[in-house]
């Protein structure tokens, strides 16, 4: 068996998937806060300093919509679908009386993919 050439395996590491997103399962991280979303959906939240899913959240259950950008100003621009790091995210949700529900975080700081064990804890 021949060996790989040397920097081979630094070069795999490096190379992108450049194909249609499979993974459905990401992590938005803000200074206190972990919010987990599959299919676009928040479907846990993370308290970052107890380290405890909250079983109750606001962003529970709601669609991740985009980034929120914030004006000098003040004013505040939704950016749909452009979620990302440094800036606010946004979910929503249309309750069955026809009023809309909003929840606006503070900047990501990062957004990482989940393991599966920590994806096996999301409470029910």
């Amino acid at each position: 068996m021949r060996a790989a050439p040397r920097g081979a395996k630094e070069r795999r590491a490096t190379m992108s998937y450049t194909g249609n997103e499979r993974r459905r399962h990401r992590v938005f991280i803000t200074r206190n806060t972990e919010y987990h979303v599959r299919d676009e959906v928040c479907v846990a939240v993370r308290d970052r300093a107890a380290r405890k899913f909250r079983t109750s959240h606001l962003a529970l259950h709601l669609k991740l919509q985009g980034a929120v950008r914030i004006n000098p100003n003040g004013v505040v621009i939704p950016e749909p679908h452009n979620a990302r790091v440094g800036s606010p995210i946004y979910f929503t949700q249309v309750d069955p009386d026809g009023q809309e529900r909003q929840v606006v975080t503070s900047r990501v700081e990062s957004i990482e993919r989940p393991e599966k064990s920590t994806v096996m804890q999301y409470p029910s």
